[in-house]
């Protein structure tokens, strides 16, 4: 090697041997390094991994990286063994010694041949060199460079397949199982919602397992500013899409279970509930007969007759829970027990309607009947005036047909007749008065 100029202020003994001693750490920790790379499991799995997109793109890459990884050790261990082997010559090296030292541990000593790459920081697939020198210093710095970028690879790749796989796996078993369990209460693809949501979700995660085996990297999401090798985490919105999916179909499989196990009870809550409708709109209609001859001048509205599509649509359950069609029923029931509220609620709307007229007439009865008490306990009982309006006011509420703004009539005069009789006497001046000067 020639020794025409050392680079810099020629080292002495003890720089040389610190020298050394700093690159011999850092030959045993890329060595050890360069190991554990090789020996690493997602390395394995890359090279024998079928890969498409992404990871085949970035893995081609990444074995040239490696390849040279051992190219770039194997000189630097070279190198360093030169260096070593010259501070052997002399316990105490002369000058052209030192020189020589200088040059091999400090200059551009290291040589590597045959087309080397350049960092991955620049192009990998930039043209290739015949020969690059290097510093010991560069090189170690272009190899920890270059292990990084490897490392990041194969650690991301690893880092999906030790992820996704087995939980799709494991989302696939539970699929299978509430498939199973959709067909035996008749949940099947065409026939339920829910049999189509199955048979998408199960094409899905067969696609998504093939391509997270073939293209893992696709599946990865770096850290945001992180610079460590694998820094990040696999994505997985796919997956939780499916998983969010699958869980929505087991909770329509577990209501259509419960509608079996319930089915005979909640058609007879319905039958019970479309029954009382239909007394509440006979009564109505009775009612409404009723307030035709006894009350006259009066709007009454009409009552319908019960609901002949809720009592089909009662029969169509029934049939299904027959012929244990239970996918069918569930959403029949829901449908069926709204409905049947309602109908419930317009006959006692319709009884209330219709019997209104009655209301207002037992209201002024009662009225009339209140003031008549009152009378009496104040001793007015017999008070022509009052006897008179009183027999007025009752043989219009007690009479067929009554017209009830007559009658509220009659029952007002009633009521201010009683006013004007027990409001109390103003005396006359000069008047006796007794000793509080009341008359």
């Amino acid at each position: 090697m020639s020794v025409a100029g050392p680079p810099g202020p020629v080292m002495d003994r003890d720089e040389v041997d610190r020298a050394l001693a700093r690159l011999d750490a850092e030959h045993e920790a890329i060595e050890t390094s360069l190991l554990a790379l090789q020996d690493h499991a997602g390395r394995r799995l890359l090279e024998g991994a079928g890969l498409t997109g992404t990871t085949q793109e970035r893995w081609q890459s990444t074995e040239q990286q490696i390849t040279l990884l051992w190219a770039y050790f194997d000189a630097y261990a070279a190198a360093l063994r030169t260096a070593h082997e010259t501070r052997a010559r002399r316990r105490w090296p002369g000058r052209d010694d030192l020189v020589e030292l200088t040059e091999l541990l400090r200059g551009e000593s290291v040589t590597v041949a045959g087309g080397a790459a350049p960092a991955p920081s620049a192009s990998i697939t930039g043209p290739a060199k015949l020969t690059e020198r290097f510093t010991l210093i560069e090189l170690v710095a272009r190899m920890n460079d270059l292990y990084a970028h490897s490392l990041d690879m194969v650690v991301a790749a690893d880092a999906v397949w030790s992820a996704l796989p087995a939980r799709i796996d494991l989302l696939a078993a539970e699929l299978h199982r509430t498939r199973q369990l959709a067909h035996s209460v008749g949940v099947r693809p065409g026939e339920h919602p829910a049999g189509d949501d199955l048979e998408r979700i199960t094409a899905e995660l067969t696609r998504l397992r093939e391509q997270v085996i073939s293209d893992p990297l696709a599946f990865w999401q770096p850290a945001p500013g992180s610079s460590a090798p694998g820094g990040g985490r696999p994505h997985t919105e796919r997956y939780d899409r499916e998983a969010r999916a699958l869980e929505d179909v087991r909770r329509e499989i577990d209501a259509v279970l419960t509608v079996r196990q319930d089915a005979e009870l909640r058609l007879g809550r319905l039958r019970d509930v479309l029954s009382r409708a239909d007394r509440t709109l006979a009564e109505a209609r009775s009612a409404r007969g009723e307030v035709l001859a006894k009350i006259a001048a009066s709007e009454v509205p009409a009552v319908s007759g019960p609901s002949t599509a809720l009592q089909e649509q009662l029969a169509m359950a029934s049939d299904y829970r027959r012929h244990a069609q239970w996918h069918r029923l569930s959403p029949l029931l829901e449908s069926l027990e709204e409905k049947a509220e309602d109908e419930l609620m317009r006959a006692r709307e319709s009884l209330t309607a219709v019997t209104q007229p009655l209301a207002i007439r037992a209201e002024l009865r009662g009225r009339l009947d209140a003031y008549k008490a009152k009378v009496a306990r104040l001793g007015h009982a017999e008070d022509p005036l009052l006897v008179e309006k009183y027999d007025a006011a009752r043989r219009m509420l007690w009479s067929a047909p009554c017209d009830l703004r007559v009658a509220e009539q009659a029952v007002l005069r009633y009521q201010q007749a009683a006013a004007e009789v027990l409001a109390p006497r103003v005396p006359q001046q000069g008047g006796p008065t007794d000793r509080r000067g009341e008359a």
